[in-house]
Order: structure tokens, then sequence, then C-alpha cells
């Protein structure tokens, strides 16, 4: 930056520069001012030199520009995810010294090709585990981030208790083993897939690779401390069994409480069904809707939730949705339905079926994202509207015609993605053609 100076210096050659340090243009510090005339230079610092190694160091660990170039829910979300990360790290010293132990290490009657051959067992195991995991569910993570994020940390806790256990069960040794291997392989692939997922929305600046590595050393730090204190707490119980239990028990109940806070604290602005069911109803209520975190305090994130009202039989207004039906299920009772209803969806790429209190939703061969949550939407307003009597295709349609823009715009102005709706992987389509009294399908 040059400074104003004097007219009659300005001839000789005087000029003033400042130095300004930071990672991004809105937040800068000035560090240095050097100024220099034809016969002197002089140079004045700001700042002490332990704040600015202070500040070096601290951009090895967040992302450039923090905190403008990531979401709010960045840092309580990253807080969360070290502390819980650094219980897991002190967990693993003791569960591996229990599996270690169980192998017959320090052992002279343990042998190294028996040791080996129950290792390789092991991790044969989790890996075929991670490509099951992987074929059934590979495509669905990302829909419902929150909850696989929970599962994956549970999982993990499962495979770490089976090797806490495994040393009291010497003849179910290679069962537990493998079953361990089998909950952490399932981490893994969950684990890393909402990662992604979640590194995306917590970059506004096109920062994704740099989020995703400083998360790295911010994981590398966890584990190394985490290391240390679990050496240390492994020294002072060892050999006291209800020692390391306690230890362990008491830490994993904080691992658990940790990853509930973490993904309580994330405002995704993407729409799965459930987050775009929970809107729909509040514009439907009050001509507006909610902003992102306003949202994450009504979702349900906990796995055994959706369990439990399967059980009791309650279902949400969007679990009475289905997204992608096949089309040979349609029976010719279905069919005459479809028939009947079929011009309310013109210039549509999608079908609906209101059948047994569900709404069943056809998509077209040729349809695009775009269509597919606006499926959605329509899906989830006549089911609504069916709720509170017989089927109202024609008032759903109508709904969509006058409504349906004004919805989107308003989710735009909160700042959600509405390009596409994270749901479960559509399978099946369609395509259909129009008679005067049939319906085809294919």
């Amino acid at each position: 930056m040059y400074a104003p100076h004097p007219q009659g210096e300005a001839a000789a050659g005087w000029v003033t520069v400042e130095e300004w340090s930071g990672s991004s243009a809105s937040v800068l510090s000035r560090t240095a001012v050097l100024t220099a005339s034809a016969s002197s230079l002089t140079s004045r610092r700001f700042g002490s030199r332990w704040g600015r190694i202070g500040s070096r160091m601290l951009g090895a660990f967040v992302p450039e520009g923090f905190p403008g170039s990531v979401t709010p829910d960045y840092v309580p979300f990253q807080t969360w995810d070290t502390l819980q990360g650094l219980s897991t790290y002190i967990r693993a010293m003791l569960s591996t010294q229990a599996l270690l132990g169980a192998i017959g290490v320090g052992e002279q009657s343990a042998t190294v090709i028996g040791a080996t051959f129950q290792w390789f067992l092991r991790d044969l195991t989790g890996m075929l585990g991670g490509i099951l995991f992987t074929f059934y569910q590979g495509s669905n993570l990302d829909s419902n981030a929150k909850m696989w994020r929970l599962v994956a940390d549970f999982m993990n806790d499962l495979g770490m208790l089976m090797d806490l256990l495994s040393p009291l069960f010497p003849s179910s040794l290679i069962v537990i083993m493998c079953l361990g291997s089998l909950s952490r392989s399932f981490t893994g692939v969950a684990s890393g897939a909402t990662r992604a997922a979640l590194t995306q929305h917590f970059a506004l600046a096109n920062n994704a690779a740099d989020i995703s590595a400083k998360e790295g050393s911010q994981e590398t730090l966890a584990t190394m401390t985490g290391m240390g204190l679990g050496m240390l707490l492994a020294h002072i119980t060892r050999g006291h069994s209800l020692s390391v239990w306690a230890s362990f028990l008491s830490l994993t109940v904080f691992h658990m409480y940790a990853n509930y806070k973490a993904v309580q604290s994330l405002s995704l602005t993407t729409l799965n069904s459930e987050r775009a069911s929970i809107q729909l109803q509040y514009f439907k209520e009050c001509s507006d809707v909610l902003a992102p975190k306003q949202v994450s305090q009504q979702e349900h994130i906990l796995p055994f939730w959706s369990s439990w009202r399967k059980l009791i039989r309650i279902k949400l207004p969007h679990e009475h949705v289905h997204l992608g039906a096949k089309a040979s299920m349609l029976t010719h009772t279905d069919m005459l339905e479809i028939a009947k209803t079929r011009s309310h969806y013109e210039n549509t790429n999608y079908l609906l079926l209101d059948k047994e209190g569900s709404v069943h939703i056809f998509i077209h061969k040729q349809a695009t994202p775009a269509d597919v949550l606006k499926s959605f939407i329509h899906g989830l307003v006549l089911t609504n509207l069916a709720q509170n009597g017989k089927s109202q295709h024609a008032e759903a349609r109508r709904w969509m015609d006058d409504k349906y823009t004004t919805f989107i715009s308003k989710l735009q102005v909160k700042g959600y993605s509405t390009e596409r709706l994270l749901s479960y992987s559509i399978v099946w389509r369609a395509h259909w053609l129009h008679g005067q009294l049939d319906e085809k399908l294919e």
C-alpha cells in the first residue's frame, strides 16, 4: 500500500509500503510498515513474533480464510468431533491391548503362524464386510448423513467392545475378532462417505480440499494425543480388569454423547425427504420456510428412532411417500386409477398413485433431478390432502401450479440447495403411453 507523502519528497522517490497478513481479504492484520527515501529505509513491525508463529501454526489446522470460508456450524462440529476422536484413540489402546493378549502375544505357547492366521481372518472379514455394506447402502449414505454418522461411530464402539471381550472367551476368539472387524468395516465406509458429504457442506469458498486436508491435521493431532493418553491409561490399569472396564465404559458413554452433540450441531442446507417434509408443512401453515438451524432442531437423527416408530406403527408424513415405485407392482385396479387421474400429471415426468394411505411415485425414465424433487413435493402435498379424506389429485395439482415455484424460491433465499433431493437411489423408472381407456407402463 502506498501512503501519502509530501510533494517535495515525491520527486526524490519517497514511498511507504505496508505489509498485511491474513488468510483472506476479510481477515487481515497489519504486520509491518516500510518507508524508503532517497537516502534511507525505515521499518516498523507490529505484533509479537510469538503471535506470528502462533498464527502460522493455526494455519495448519484451520482452512484458509477461516472463519469466513466455512459455515457457522463448522466450529461446534469439529470441536465435538475432535473430542469424540480423542476418546476413541484412548479406548483403542485398551481394546488393542486386550486383543493382542487374547491372540497370545507375550506367551511362550503362542506361535507366529497362529497369530498371523487369526489376524488375517480378522482383516479379511472386515474387507468383505465393507464391500457388502457399500453394495447395500453405499448410494444412500448422503441422504441421511447425520444418522449414518452416528451409526458409524456406534459400530466402531461395538467393534472395540468385541476386542475387549475377546480374552474372556478364548474358545470363540476368532468369531469375536471377526465380528469386531466386521463392525469397524461398516464404520470405515459410513464415516468416510458422510465425511465427504459434510466437507462439501462446510465449504463456502469451494475449498473442500483445503477443509479435508486441515481436518486430517486435526485428526492426526487428536490421534497422537489419544495414543499417548491411551498408553498411559493402559499402563495404569494393567492387571486391573475392573479399572479397564470402568475406564472403557466411561469413555464410551462420553464418545456417544460427543457424537450426538456433533451431529446435532449440523445445519445442513441440502434437502432430504424429512427436511423437505418439515419445510413443506411449515410453508403450508405460515407461507414461509424455516432456516436450516431451525429445521435441524426438528430432525430425527437417532438410528433407533425409525425402528421404534415402526414397532408402534407411527409414520411421519414423508414415510407415506414411496419414491421410484416399480411399475410391475401395478394391478388392474391400479392401472384404471392411473388412467382416471392421468390428466392431473400432464407435462410432468412422473405419475402418482394414491393407494392404501400411501402415495407411490413412478418416475419417468427421462426425469431429471429437478423432476424427482418436484414429484416428491407433489407426493407430500397429495399425502396431506388424502389424510383428510378421499384422494385429492386435482387439488394437489392446483397447489403445485400455484405455490410450488414460490416454495422453491423461499428455500433458495434461506440458502437451501434445490437442484436435487437427497433420497434413496431410484433404481426403477417407467415409461407410459396414453390411450383412451387404458394406461400402459413398461
